[in-house]
């Protein structure tokens, strides 16, 4: 029995399923769980379904967050869509559980779970889903509000069609969404707005950024966050800029945390940096990966190592 159906039986099998996402979560996150769990409340009215996780307010138009007890875990089936890791999964409970499901595009560098489909060629984990109800189509049902959910994972993740894991499949799901109810325009337009302090913190990106042999990089500190009214948070929507550059090809923006540590946010347009950030607490996919650097020694190395890996394109 393949991954998908092997899943599939076990959404069958159990009357409570709740899904969680991985931590401080990006639209493909709460897209891919959405819509997952609409999927399943409208093929299965008679089952429990719930969404787990912080609820992020910036991204609650996708879905809104059930508030759970501990005890809602008995007998329950637990699925983790588009996240690489444990650690990084939201709310601890998920190990609680009589089942764990693994849901993911991200390299399966660190597995976990009973089951798990990993598929790292798609562009989202989004799409995955999509992927999964067409497989059992005439079992599952599509409604409007889980095509909306995964439409708005898909151009999260594919940076609305301009990263390169944007694949001709990724294109027929979209138009197929859109088919299904998704209201593209209106998605499209509230993930490209921005509040007015992302917009002045836009300026002091191109303004501060450094670039050297076609690596950028900028250091967000405590004060510049306080200048602009910003928490860490809030910085996601300025990841993309530096790679608007054509002189940029691979860059790191690095934003203190609360503990004096730095978040390392690391995209490519060529060269492959995952390997960079697991060799820095992190990982990810060969274009877009996450790391750690304990202090401005290690921001340095990191630097250095992203030099080393332009220089050579």
């Amino acid at each position: 029995m393949d991954e998908q159906s092997a899943i599939f039986k076990q959404i069958e099998k159990y009357s409570k399923i709740i899904i969680h996402r991985h931590q401080r979560p990006d639209p493909d996150a709460i897209g891919s769980q959405v819509g997952l769990a609409e999927i399943i409340k409208a093929s299965f009215p008679y089952k429990e379904v719930y969404v787990v996780g912080k609820e992020i307010p910036s991204l609650s138009w996708i879905g809104q967050m059930d508030d759970l007890a501990s005890r809602d875990y008995a007998n329950a089936l637990v699925i983790v869509t588009d996240t690489a890791n444990a650690p990084r999964i939201d709310d601890r409970r998920f190990d609680n559980g009589s089942e764990l499901i693994k849901i993911d595009h991200h390299p399966n560098d660190e597995p976990f779970g009973d089951l798990m489909w990993v598929n790292d060629q798609a562009s989202s984990t989004s799409e995955m889903i999509y992927d999964f109800y067409q497989r059992f189509s005439k079992q599952l049902t599509l409604p409007k509000k889980a095509a909306n959910a995964l439409y708005a994972g898909i151009i999260g993740d594919t940076g609305r069609f301009l990263y390169p894991a944007t694949t001709a499949r990724t294109m027929l799901v979209a138009g197929a969404l859109m088919a299904a109810g998704a209201e593209a325009a209106k998605i499209g337009k509230r993930e490209n707005e921005i509040s007015l302090p992302v917009a002045r913190l836009s300026a002091y990106v191109y303004q501060h950024l450094q670039i050297k042999e076609g690596a950028g990089y900028l250091i967000l500190e405590q004060e510049t966050l306080d200048e602009f009214g910003l928490t860490e948070a809030g910085t996601s929507a300025i990841v993309s800029l530096p790679g608007r550059l054509s002189e940029v090809q691979a860059w790191a923006i690095f934003v203190v945390q609360g503990d004096g540590h730095y978040r390392v946010r690391l995209r490519s347009k060529g060269p492959v940096i995952n390997e960079l950030a697991k060799r820095h607490g992190g990982g990810g996919h060969p274009l877009a990966s996450g790391a750690q650097a304990a202090d401005h020694q290690e921001i340095e190395q990191i630097i250095g190592e992203l030099r080393a890996l332009t220089k050579e394109k």
